[in-house]
């Protein structure tokens, strides 16, 4: 059972890292405001919507979605954490909890998500999308959990 506590530390390390992050870029920059540093760019971004500001004139829609949806992913991380099974599987969930939790924090806190990362390379579209490490983490644990169930 012991060995099984990574996955909660996964899920408490991204929580953490990204909400730390989300305040130094509120405290550094201006809204709005942006430091290049090479291809990397810091920026201080506010969205109120999803991913992409899809849903951004619909706020609480946004926020309702987002608790159902972490509210989904603490179940399956629960039903999995103490059974054998998948390392993959565990993981994924973790890294999502982790950036769901983080973002779904920032939401009922602020009413927006924190968003600081950009990169200055590919499209014009991708150059002008500003991430977080919890976005970071979603779609790392998304991918995870597909492969997982990829493998059968």
């Amino acid at each position: 059972m012991l060995k099984n506590l990574i996955y909660p530390a996964m899920t408490a390390g991204v929580f953490g890292v990204d909400t730390a992050l989300k305040r130094r870029s509120r405290q550094k920059l201006r809204p709005g405001e942006s430091r290049r540093h090479g291809k990397l760019i810091i920026r201080n971004s506010s969205n109120s919507g999803a991913f992409m500001n899809a849903l951004e004139k619909k706020p609480e829609i946004v926020l309702v979605l987002s608790f159902a949806l972490t509210a989904v992913c603490v179940i399956l991380f629960l039903a999995t954490l103490g059974r054998a099974g998948s390392r993959l599987l565990k993981a994924g969930l973790a890294l999502l909890l982790g950036g769901a939790f983080s973002n779904t924090y920032d939401r009922l806190r602020r009413k927006y998500v924190t968003d600081y990362i950009s990169f200055d390379a590919g499209s014009a579209r991708f150059r002008d999308t500003v991430f977080n490490i919890g976005d970071f983490a979603i779609a790392a644990g998304a991918l995870f959990v597909i492969a997982d169930a990829w493998r059968g």
